[in-house]
């Protein structure tokens, strides 16, 4: 039998959680709140348009199995909790940028980068000014209904990378590939030492 409080206070952890992992590592970041906006981000479905991006709603949803893990709890109350739930773009975006510090660019001299990660997807957006004192919902909804419809522009700008020298128009390839090609414009001296 599931229990609402129950389901609320597990919510909420794993809500605190991801905010954790995307601002505790800047010190500015520590003064500045941006709850409304992550809040926000939480609340909204993510809707795969390419079909590789299938992946980034997967990974999304097996995302709250690591805050299981990493919390103490049992995988059991995922299931009963919150394994419903569709997958919302703040765990597809988070999910994403761990993803790649700990499978891709992983490297002691830098220190995890999950946060980095985070935030540029955050300013590609155009979403950086949006902390809880200047959150304006009506625009991050057209903000994010630009990006789930691929309306952004043909570098990825008003998308989640932005790229100076795009291979291809952004807008027809999936995230990963997207994150990949970001990666490799703005990595390459450190790829290459």
């Amino acid at each position: 039998m599931i229990h609402e409080d129950e389901v609320n206070k597990i919510n909420n952890e794993y809500f605190d959680w991801m905010y954790h992992l995307v601002c505790s590592d800047n010190k500015q970041r520590n003064k500045i709140s941006y709850r409304r906006l992550l809040y926000f981000l939480h609340s909204v479905v993510f809707v795969p348009m390419v079909d590789m991006d299938n992946s980034r709603q997967i990974d999304g949803i097996k995302f709250r199995y690591r805050f299981a893990f990493e919390n103490g709890y049992p995988d059991a109350y995922i299931d009963e909790y919150m394994n419903n739930d569709d997958c919302s773009v703040l765990e597809m975006m988070i999910a994403l940028a761990v993803r790649v510090e700990k499978d891709i660019t992983d490297n002691y001299l830098y220190g995890d980068r999950t946060g980095l990660w985070f935030w540029s997807m955050i300013n590609s957006l155009g979403l950086n000014h949006m902390d809880d004192k200047n959150f304006d919902r009506r625009y991050c909804e057209e903000v994010i209904d630009r990006f789930l419809s691929r309306r952004y522009e043909s570098n990825g700008k008003g998308g989640l990378f932005t790229l100076e020298h795009p291979y291809h128009d952004m807008r027809d390839v999936d995230i990963w590939c997207q994150f990949m090609w970001y990666l490799d414009e703005n990595l390459k001296e450190e790829w290459n030492s």
